[in-house]
């Protein structure tokens, strides 16, 4: 399929796509809604922003998906009140299903990041995972940002694609697609059918152009300052996990995940997380935020 070409046909191939990955999104990604994504995310939030957050009132998620970010930060007090927003009414539906799963008290709606309909200043923290690069005009939508922040806001987004650390990650994707039938043999696991991971065939067709951006970290601070964010904060994150991620997830996708052996699927998981500890604990900080996979975005308004 090829690229959308207009900033209205990137939103409608990305509301088709999303809503018909809604269902499963969960459980394709591995999102966990106990104490191990609840650490996650607390993780991310605590790297974006270089030290342990502060207890925010009202916030306004964009892209929010199912609720990962925003719901774990609820339970975690780290956000008094939360609204979800997302272009994909399935993600809307799905969120607020979990949230009712997990008994918290939601405001979730179908909007636009680039055309908000909230009142200036009517939020203390806007926030975000992996939605920037789904999003046509970026300047655009940090104007949003800016203006339903209140003075002296956080703006804070994670998981967004750095161009040089999604050319890497290019290589463990490809070496999996190379050895994906040796090791469904080896494992016994049954092919699956084109598609079976994204909805269905057509969903899968759509991933391919659902990305529309890959940034540097300048790039990505640029939007920010141009919106007229201050102490504007770009940092890495993911190298080693992110290698090892997408090599298990590409081998994974090729095969029925009820065939895949359980003993694999604890190997995957705990080797992802072990090596998200040593990404923190060695590389994070120490190399350059391009080479990393995700990007991380934290910045202010001004105070008056």
């Amino acid at each position: 399929m090829s690229a959308p070409a207009t900033a209205e046909e990137i939103r409608d191939v990305n509301r088709r796509y999303h809503d018909g990955a809604a269902a499963d999104y969960d459980a394709k990604w591995g999102i966990d809604w106990g104490g191990v994504g609840a650490e996650q995310v607390l993780g991310k939030v605590r790297k974006a922003l270089g030290g342990a957050p502060p207890a925010f009132g009202r916030a306004l998620e964009v892209g929010a998906g199912t609720g990962y970010f925003s719901l774990h930060l609820l339970q975690a007090g780290v956000v008094r009140e939360a609204v979800c927003t997302d272009i994909s009414p399935g993600m809307v539906a799905t969120l607020r299903a979990n949230a009712e799963t997990l008994g918290l008290d939601v405001e979730a709606a179908v909007a636009d990041a680039e055309a908000l309909p909230f009142a200036d200043a009517s939020f203390d923290v806007v926030l975000g995972h992996a939605v920037l690069h789904h999003l046509p005009d970026l300047d655009r939508a940090f104007a949003e940002l800016r203006r339903v922040l209140r003075p002296g806001g956080t703006v804070l987004f994670a998981g967004e694609p750095s161009r040089h650390g999604d050319r890497l990650a290019a290589y463990p994707k490809r070496a999996a697609a190379r050895v994906a039938p040796l090791w469904r043999r080896a494992l016994r696991a049954t092919p699956a059918p084109s598609g079976h991971a994204d909805g269905g065939a057509e969903n899968h067709r759509l991933e391919a152009v659902v990305d529309v951006h890959a940034f540097t970290p300048d790039e990505l601070a640029g939007y920010a300052r141009r919106a007229g964010f201050h102490d504007v904060r770009v940092t890495g994150e993911e190298l080693l996990a992110n290698w090892f991620g997408w090599t298990n997830r590409g081998l994974e996708a090729t095969a029925v995940p009820e065939s895949v052996p359980y003993a694999w699927k604890l190997y995957a998981y705990h080797g992802y997380l072990a090596l998200q500890k040593v990404d923190a604990r060695l590389l994070e900080g120490r190399l350059p935020a391009a080479i990393f996979y995700n990007l991380m975005l934290s910045a202010r308004t001004p105070r008056s």
